[in-house]
């Protein structure tokens, strides 16, 4: 097979790898990653340590992509949306190959007249919506809320919004993402600009679906305690969160049972 295309919710990373052993061929297979988060990647490296892996974000042009499963296998696409990829290099292949297989894939993409762009570092890109994500996910969750609600409950909404922002800013730049000084300015002055709007965590969470709590905090949580970086306010929102989740996968195992 010459592409696996994983674009389910980035939950249980670990065991979605394991499971695709059977259909991923050393070397030949491309595995193909279109998810929310950051560290997405770094399971499906260990798994396969030959492959090369094509690392997505999807995009809109005032936000992320939005899309909701109106009924099992059913998606309505609420807003356009742009594909941003790129390599998530891997030194045991020859970078001339990878690229091959970069440039087969966009060609795909291109004979199925997708919009996308190819980025050289696409961590920045995964970066920065993970940086809108972590607050917006967090907090709309938390509050059962949308945005302007939230932005408009107390003065202390907003500043505590730009904090886990900066916060993810900082642990991102220490993971050697350059990520621009005015992000923060420019994402407030984004979702002002937008109509009152949920997310894809809180959804799951009314569902009572397993979140994207690792992928979303829990990477960023370890990368700064392993750098030793103090982020107050991306901690608390992870481990509230994990909580959560951990109630929510439970009442799921109850009425799996």
């Amino acid at each position: 097979m010459d592409y696996v295309v994983c674009a389910h919710k980035a939950i249980d990373q670990d065991e979605v790898a394991a499971e695709l052993v059977s259909v991923v061929e050393p070397i030949r297979t491309t595995i193909v990653l279109i998810q929310n988060g950051v560290g997405n990647e770094e399971p499906f490296r260990k798994q396969f340590p030959q492959n090369s892996i094509i690392s997505c974000v999807t995009k809109s042009k005032q936000t992320w992509v939005g899309a909701l499963q109106t009924s099992p296998g059913v998606i309505k696409h609420i807003k356009s949306e742009d594909l941003q990829l790129g390599l998530f290099s891997n030194k045991q292949l020859d970078g001339a190959i990878e690229k091959q297989y970069l440039d087969t894939f966009t060609e795909l993409l291109q004979h199925g007249r997708a919009s996308f762009h190819v980025f050289a570092n696409i961590q920045q890109q995964r970066w920065e919506k993970v940086v809108w994500n972590a607050a917006w996910n967090s907090l709309t969750t938390l509050t059962m809320l949308d945005t302007r609600a939230w932005l408009n409950s107390s003065p202390d909404a907003e500043p505590l919004s730009r904090s886990i922002m900066r916060e993810m800013i900082t642990i991102g730049r220490a993971c050697g993402v350059p990520l621009a000084d005015d992000l923060v300015d420019r994402f407030m002055e984004r979702i002002n600009a937008l109509p009152a709007i949920g997310t894809s965590m809180q959804t799951d969470c009314k569902s009572g679906r397993p979140m994207e709590i690792d992928v979303i905090l829990g990477f960023p949580v370890r990368k700064a305690r392993e750098l030793r970086i103090s982020v107050p306010y991306v901690e608390a929102v992870y481990v509230i969160l994990k909580a959560v989740d951990c109630r929510l996968r439970a009442t799921l195992e109850d009425w799996e049972e």
